[in-house]
Formats: structure tokens, sequence, C-alpha cells
């Protein structure tokens, strides 16, 4: 498995996977059909979303229906002949502090039938250059607390737990962990 950045090469496969019932919150919304015409009418637009490392794409909105800026960040979609998930960065310029909408610095999914096989682990490694290159001296992980193949991944990318926290009601809500990988 490997990242790659999102094109039309790979996209067919990306909406079939969203017909077949993967979710995950890219800063996208309006359904497939709605996703189909975005891509149809600016499909450019569409992709640069996914490399937006000065947060031009505009507003980000949050479970509950409320927007918040944009953060800068890359996407990337893990393949293996195939779309099989995505993973983000996100980060403030000068800081690496996150605004509290923000759950941290990295999200990852799998589409449910290519999981356990050890994706979001590698899609994690492959993504920590990244956070490295752009002058992160470490990246912040959230999830769930009933979440544990999520806590394996970053503990096998060395992550450390930092805190238990309340998600906001902004995104939400919840018992969730923080932790840390020290870059």
């Amino acid at each position: 498995m490997l990242l790659v950045r999102p094109s039309q090469e790979h996209v067919a496969s990306y909406l079939a996977a969203l017909e077949r019932g993967y979710e995950f919150d890219e800063g996208l919304s309006g359904g497939v059909a709605r996703l189909r015409e975005q891509i149809a009418h600016d499909p450019q637009a569409f992709f640069q979303r996914f490399d937006d490392r000065n947060a031009s794409a505009g507003p980000v909105q949050l479970p509950d229906g409320s927007f918040v800026p944009r953060l800068p960040g890359i996407g990337r979609w893990m393949w293996d002949g195939e779309f099989c998930g995505s993973i983000g960065l996100r980060w403030a310029h000068g800081t690496t502090e996150l605004p509290p909408t923000c759950l941290g610095h990295i999200g990852y999914s799998v589409v449910p039938w290519k999981r356990k096989r050890g994706y979001a682990t590698s899609a994690l490694a492959q993504m920590l250059p990244e956070a490295r290159a752009i002058g992160l001296p470490y990246v912040d992980i959230t999830t769930d607390v009933d979440n544990v193949a999520s806590q394996r991944v970053i503990l096998s990318n060395g992550g450390q737990l930092v805190e238990r926290f309340d998600k906001l009601p902004q995104n939400g809500g919840g018992k969730a962990l923080k932790f840390r990988i020290t870059l």
C-alpha cells in the first residue's frame, strides 16, 4: 500500500468506495452525486483541496454544521491498486498549536472492507516525514477512547498518550485520547 496524491487516475475508485458506503470527512459535503458534479465541473479545484498548503479552499464544516477557517493541509489516498482510504495532515503556520475545533494534526480512515491489513499503520508512517518536512517537531493525533484499532496504529508509530479529554460539542462531543508522536 502506498500513498498517492489524489488525481483523475484514482477518482473512479474513490467514488466507487463512497458509493459502497465509505465515509470520511475530507471537507467535502453533499453526497456522492454532488461530489461527482463538483469533480466534473472543476476537477482541478477538487484535487487542489488535497494539497492546500495555504488554506485557500475555504472554510471547513464541523460535525455540528458550523464552519471554521480551513487550516493548511495535505491529503493523500491509500492505494493498493484501488482506493482503500484517506489520510490528511493539517497544521497552523508558525506554531505547533491547533485551534480547539481541530482534533489533531493527522486524521485517517480505511475503507471497512480493507481494514486489519496494516494500511492505516503504513499510511501514518508514510505521512510522518511530510510533517517533519513542514517543520513540525511532533504531531498530535486524537482518537475516541473505544477506538482500540486506531490507538494501535498510533502506538505502532511511536505515539505516547498525553491526555484524556472531552471533545467539544462542535466535534461531536464524547471522550477522547490525545497522543503525540515526536518527529
